[in-house]
This record gives structure tokens, sequence and C-alpha cells, in this order.
């Protein structure tokens, strides 16, 4: 089997479908069925926490971590910018208001510092 460069062989396409059916599948396997049936409490109530746990897990890391190690200095406009969104956050709930706040301590600390 030779590997030509910009060339795709037959077996990456063939994992490539498999894994798209795979995921289709496993995203519509609860429309296929006939019957409605009803989560537990507890699992609905854990679902409403699924978008912020995934954002946070997604977001998180990206603010306190550099190349894989936690950030070791104060200097950095991230550590700012991610406390400035929270307060705004905490201030008015607006989705918004925490983007634009967060980004206004950002952008000046990070162009302006260099941070």
């Amino acid at each position: 089997m030779s590997h030509e460069p910009g060339v795709t062989d037959l077996w990456t396409m063939v994992t490539i479908v498999g894994l798209a059916c795979v995921t289709v599948i496993a995203r519509c396997f609860f429309f296929i069925s006939n019957r409605s049936w009803n989560l537990p409490h507890w699992a609905q109530r854990g679902l409403q926490y699924a978008p912020i746990a995934a954002l946070a897990a997604v977001v998180l890391p990206e603010v306190v971590m550099t190349n894989g190690h936690l950030v070791a200095t104060w200097a950095d406009a991230r550590l700012f910018g991610a406390a400035a969104g929270a307060l705004g956050f905490y201030w008015k709930r607006d989705v918004l208001i925490t983007i634009v706040v967060g980004m206004a301590v950002y952008l000046p600390l990070h162009i302006g510092l260099g941070w």
C-alpha cells in the first residue's frame, strides 16, 4: 500500500464513513423509538448542568494552563480577563456583558502590556 501525499487511502475513507454511521445512529437512537420515555428526575437535573460543565471543561484549562503546566505568574491577561468576566456575569447575569467585560480587561493587558 503506497502513501502518496494528499491522497486518502480506502481504509481511511472506510473508517470515516463507519464513524459517521456510528455517530448518526447514536444521536438518532432516541428518535427511532415509537414509545415515549422519561428520564428519572436525577438524570434530568444532571443534564441541566451538562452545558456549563462542558463549557468549564473547555475554558478553564485554557485560562489557567500554558503548555500543559499551571500558569506560574500573575502577569497573564487571561487570569484577569476571566476574573473580570466572572464578575461581570455575577453583576448582570448576562453572557454578552460577561464577554464584553472579560475582553475589555483582557485585550489592553494582552496588547498593551504583552501579558
